[in-house]
């Protein structure tokens, strides 16, 4: 088969871009202050190396399946019903904790944008605004997600450019330097959860037919570019706002407007609107994006397994049941955004790291459902990956708790 990039391979890495360049990418430099620009460099290339391992991993379980084969369906078919299980509890929880952290920061940008208007609106009906607003149009469906999202990305890029060379000249080598290693550890999630992209491969795999050649290609091509994406956005961001002032990146860590901080901090330091104007809208872009590719992932997913309809008194169940728990959270919590983005890494370890690795394992020496297209690499390979993966849980696990 062509491994030849046509226009839909261009559109199946775009897609996984899309998926993986969202809000999480806005919480990257404020996550990663405590431990510098250079280890958290370091962590964001080997967190790039572990997830597209894993990536490759669902390829090759997918592969061996019938096109459309879901998550859920992988797992059942390797690990048995223990597996499904664990595979639809994983699926829920991190979708339910990516939809709290992106409620949290739209709630943030809509209470700046009635701020600035000269309104205040308070958070709780702020974060009840966001929820119906975004929620009404994943409800309307696919189509209606499908073309919000095209424009919205085709902005993202342009704006990502736009800012990048407007921030750059500011940029100052001191606040680059420094940082502490061990901190890196407490921003691991964040950065995991900034990769988690794997779970549309079932959907490329429709797209692009049984060509295991291009889907990887796609695969490692499409998950590389949100790792150049996110180290110059660091660079930018990192070696303009210092570590630690009244307005530097840990008061923003630790603050609860931590999106409208990042803007605000900004404009202090480049004494220029256009740019925090700017930066704003692109917040704001990030917000929709992910916020509706998540979520019509999730209405999709629950509809499906509660046998409901998606339209009509059928489709606002399931509406409720995808948006109701996380704002339920994000109300009850303060600062949900990263801290959402950090529990979703836990998640994204499981389902999107150790299954693939065990998937691989039982359908290669167990089930011998293996043929065809095999990641690089045997039992060593696989043993190393999932001792890496169990690691990576523990310290997120660990990092959580303490």
């Amino acid at each position: 088969m062509s491994s030849r990039l046509d226009s839909k391979a261009i559109g199946a890495i775009l897609l996984i871009v899309g998926t993986s360049i969202g809000a999480g990418m806005l919480a990257l430099p404020v996550a990663n202050a405590s431990s510098g620009f250079i280890y958290s460099s370091l962590f964001l290339v080997g967190c790039w190396l572990v997830m597209t391992f894993g990536a490759l991993c669902i390829l090759e379980v997918n592969l061996w399946l019938p096109s459309g084969s879901s998550m859920v369906s992988m797992a059942e078919a390797t690990l048995g019903l223990i597996g499904k299980a664990i595979a639809w509890f994983t699926f829920l929880f991190l979708f339910y904790t990516l939809l709290a952290g992106y409620i949290s920061g739209g709630t943030d940008i809509l209470q700046n944008f009635f701020r600035l208007s000269g309104y205040h609106l308070p958070p709780k009906m702020a974060s009840i605004l966001v929820t119906l607003i975004l929620g009404s149009i994943v409800y309307k469906g696919i189509r209606i997600v499908d073309y919000a999202n095209r424009g919205l990305m085709s902005a993202k890029i342009l704006v990502y450019l736009l800012l990048a060379a407007l921030i750059a000249p500011h940029i100052q080598l001191s606040n680059l330097q420094g940082g502490e290693l061990k901190k890196v550890l407490g921003s691991m999630m964040v950065m995991i959860t900034s990769y988690g992209f794997a779970c549309i491969i079932p959907s490329l795999h429709i797209y692009l037919k049984e060509d295991a050649v291009k889907l990887r290609k796609v695969i490692l091509i499409g998950s590389l570019c949100p790792l150049i994406v996110y180290l110059i956005w660091d660079a930018v961001i990192m070696g303009v706002i210092p570590l630690n002032e009244s307005d530097g990146l840990l008061a923003i860590l630790h603050s609860r407007h931590q999106i409208t901080g990042l803007a605000a901090s900004l404009e202090s330091i480049l004494k220029s609107a256009w740019v925090t104007e700017w930066f704003r809208f692109f917040s704001s872009i990030c917000m929709l994006t992910a916020f509706l590719g998540v979520g019509i992932s999730l209405f999709d997913f629950l509809a499906d397994g509660l046998k409901l309809r998606r339209v009509g008194g059928q489709g606002i169940l399931v509406a409720l049941a995808t948006f109701l728990p996380p704002l339920i959270v994000v109300m009850t919590l303060h600062n949900a955004f990263i801290l959402a983005l950090a529990y979703a890494g836990v998640f994204v370890v499981i389902l999107l790291l150790i299954m693939p690795i065990l998937m691989v394992w039982s359908g290669r020496y167990h089930t011998h459902l293996s043929h065809g297209y095999r990641v690089m690499g045997g039992k060593l390979s696989l043993g190393v990956a999932l001792l890496i993966s169990l690691v990576v849980l523990f310290i997120g696990i660990e990092e959580l708790i303490y």
